[in-house]
């Protein structure tokens, strides 16, 4: 990361925006006018339901407790993480990178949205081979924050050093 501001910063906003109005939008279908809560679930395909759930915890529901205090607690942790990767897309100058982390970005306020309006994240993404289900329920935020995450990790990990960084070597001499 680097102190100077990012070249690709307002790609990375317009990109977790895009993340961001995706979620929302793709959540008030399935909750206006597919009102999939009082049905449940709904079969699209032979591995795709959509199916209702309301996620008071993190990720893959831990620490699931529909309290104020876990609410907000959640709120705020989640705001200082989004922060975080806010002011580090401010700086990233790798293009891959800064879209990994605007998804991410998007994901988080997605869900933070979510929190404060419902006081659970919708979840309705329901990924399934017959009864073995190896996702849990998840959301398009979810999916985004996944992807980011796995895209910065392959990054880091194929990459290597960052082309700049890999130009300073030590001397031989």
């Amino acid at each position: 990361m680097s102190s100077q501001r990012s070249p690709h910063l307002g790609f990375g906003l317009l990109f977790a925006t895009l993340a961001f109005v995706l979620d929302q939008a793709v959540k008030w279908v399935v909750t206006v006018p597919l009102s999939l809560e009082p049905k449940g679930m709904m079969e699209i395909t032979s591995f795709f339901n959509l199916t209702w759930a309301e996620n008071c915890g993190i990720s893959l529901s831990m620490f699931a407790s529909c309290t104020d205090t876990t609410r907000w607690t959640l709120v705020a942790v989640t705001a200082l993480v989004a922060a975080a990767v806010a002011f580090w897309m401010t700086r990233e100058q790798a293009k891959g990178d800064v879209i990994a982390l605007a998804m991410i970005l998007g994901g988080a306020l997605g869900n933070i949205v979510d929190r404060v309006r419902f006081g659970y994240v919708v979840d309705f993404a329901d990924l399934h081979i017959g009864d073995f289900r190896p996702f849990m329920i998840f959301n398009v935020a979810d999916a985004c924050i996944t992807l980011g995450v796995l895209l910065l990790v392959a990054r880091a990990l194929l990459l290597g050093e960052k082309a700049g960084s890999a130009d300073v070597r030590p001397s031989v001499d």
